[in-house]
């Protein structure tokens, strides 16, 4: 039968330079977003080390490893222990040379219910991700467990509409972001409260614009130059924030979903249905530079 609610738990936390003690942290804190009444419950990216993307340093593809493989192990043993869906984003080692930022999704009977490698790799000043990761290649997942759907997407693809677009077209109860955003210690306090804003918003539109409860779990913690903003939140299938974590603490935040609110939402905001899929072709091209078109 299909499920029609689930109570999400987002694990915000602080990492350190040491993969043993990460592993032992996130362990305890599924343990006990589980005892709390987690169902689903949202990892955030990389969590098992330090964010080392802020440098290019080959010795720091060493953290890689393969899927299945020793994390994607522990992992499904407590989900079939605690009978928990757990989505968890990892650094895969796919072959020799070859690697991505993978999300992995293990349901409830500890089985690897599906996978998604990251399609929008950026390349920033902080943000070396094109010097570790090959972007994606198994296109946009709709990963079924015991307690929904789940759509993942994995940091800088939140910012692409198309990304959230093509996954809710997949039928997915929800939207998933593990994420690592932060600040540089450079900025200013202006610029701080403009990119945070443009973040919050962007994935508050996707829940609008799909008609989907939008999850979104951020790390905190300063890290080098970056100071990582937290403010994990879950919105309802119309962009409603329905609960939000602080920007510094570690927190376990809960919330329960009801997925019959997509339904309602759609049909009142039809989006979806007044889609003129006929004229949107062009979407497939990098810019359009005919200025003959009318």
């Amino acid at each position: 039968m299909k499920p029609t609610r689930a109570t999400v738990a987002l694990i915000q936390m602080s990492c350190t330079e040491n993969p043993k003690e990460n592993i032992e942290k996130v362990c305890a804190l599924i343990r006990e977003a589980a005892q709390k009444g987690g169902q689903i419950i949202v990892l955030q990216e990389l969590y098992q080390s330090l964010y080392f993307c802020d440098v290019e340093d080959y010795k720091r593809f060493s953290l890689a490893e393969p899927i299945p493989g020793p994390s994607t192990e522990y992992l499904s043993e407590l989900a079939a222990e605690l009978e928990i869906v757990i989505v968890a984003s990892l650094f895969e080692k796919r072959a020799e040379g070859l690697y991505h930022n993978t999300a992995v999704v293990l349901d409830a009977d500890g089985k690897l219910a599906g996978k998604y490698r990251k399609m929008h790799i950026p390349d920033d000043p902080g943000y070396f991700e094109k010097f570790y990761f090959t972007p994606g290649d198994l296109g946009y997942q709709a990963i079924s467990t015991r307690y929904g759907k789940i759509g993942v997407l994995v940091c800088w693809d939140q910012w692409y509409p198309e990304a959230a677009r093509l996954t809710a077209l997949k039928g997915v109860d929800m939207l998933v972001y593990p994420t690592a955003i932060g600040w540089h210690n450079s900025q200013s306090e202006e610029v701080n409260d403009e990119q945070y804003q443009a973040w919050y918003t962007i994935q508050r539109s996707h829940a609008v614009a799909n008609g989907v409860p939008v999850i979104s779990v951020n790390r905190i913690g300063e890290e080098g130059e970056m100071k990582f903003w937290g403010q994990s939140f879950v919105t309802n299938a119309f962009g409603k924030t329905l609960n939000k974590a602080s920007v510094d603490q570690q927190e376990i935040l809960l919330q329960e979903l009801d997925y019959s609110e997509s339904d309602s939402f759609r049909t009142h905001w039809p989006f979806l249905r007044d889609r003129r899929i006929d004229s949107y072709a062009p979407l497939t091209k990098r810019f359009i530079d005919d200025d003959t078109q009318t």
